[in-house]
């Protein structure tokens, strides 16, 4: 594996920490021998052909599937959220989508509503607050869905494909947020087919294939110096 860090993260700024960790599905290994760290303030973009466990990894370091070998440790006390590449929106208004998550989470209804608009105004979408979510456009509802996940406050989101499927304006859009959400210090892990979007938006670049992470370097160094033949290939539009 191609690995190219200046130094290594101090203990206190890790937040993701895989020793060979593996995910299985019956006889298929999903994820195999994956050894990696994360930490604070990183912009850690997952590229790789489909099938490549790009979304298995993200499942993983947010808690929705298991090691099923190795040692995997995740923040214990760090706030973290998730983005899927089709979010699921409730049969409610954009408005209420965010409040329910903020009321299960404890805030009393009325100011469940409140920051729920304060969410929605983040992301441009305060007039659309009584609109049913399900008859946004895809982009709006990616945006929809990044509002629901920064109302909650969290350090580290996680995202699946966050701009695939959407027109050239939703994806300027989305990819606008998730480097305001960056710049104000939370920590990115996303997955994406867009090596431009990359570019702009990672600082650091996993490629994996068969399950495997076969390089992990900084954005710059994917993108200028020597890679693994298979993860040069992909560079190339070769593979994926």
């Amino acid at each position: 594996m191609t690995t190219d860090f200046a130094s290594s993260p101090a203990a206190s700024d890790v937040l993701f920490e895989l020793n060979a960790v593996g995910v299985q599905f019956g006889r298929v290994a999903a994820l195999a021998d994956c050894t990696l760290r994360i930490s604070r303030g990183e912009r850690v973009a997952l590229v790789g052909a489909n099938g490549s466990g790009k979304s298995t990894l993200l499942r993983h370091l947010h808690g929705l599937l298991p090691a099923s070998g190795g040692h995997s440790q995740r923040p214990v006390a760090a706030r973290q959220a998730m983005l899927f590449q089709r979010p699921y929106m409730l049969r409610t208004s954009a408005q209420n989508n965010i409040a329910l998550g903020l009321w299960l989470g404890g805030l009393r209804w009325a100011v469940a509503r409140q920051q729920a608009l304060l969410a929605l105004d983040r992301v441009g979408l305060i007039d659309l607050a009584g609109r049913p979510a399900k008859t946004l456009s895809g982009g709006q509802q990616q945006r929809l869905a990044l509002a629901r996940a920064w109302a909650l406050k969290p350090e580290v989101l996680l995202l699946d494909e966050p701009t695939a499927s959407l027109d050239p304006a939703a994806k300027r859009e989305v990819e606008a947020l998730m480097a305001d959400f960056a710049a104000s210090g939370m920590t990115l892990i996303f997955s994406s087919h867009n090596l431009g979007q990359v570019k702009r938006l990672a600082s650091r670049v996993l490629y994996l294939e068969h399950g495997r992470v076969l390089a992990d370097a900084s954005v710059d160094a994917f993108f200028n110096r020597p890679l693994p033949l298979a993860a040069a290939q992909f560079l190339k539009g070769e593979l994926g």
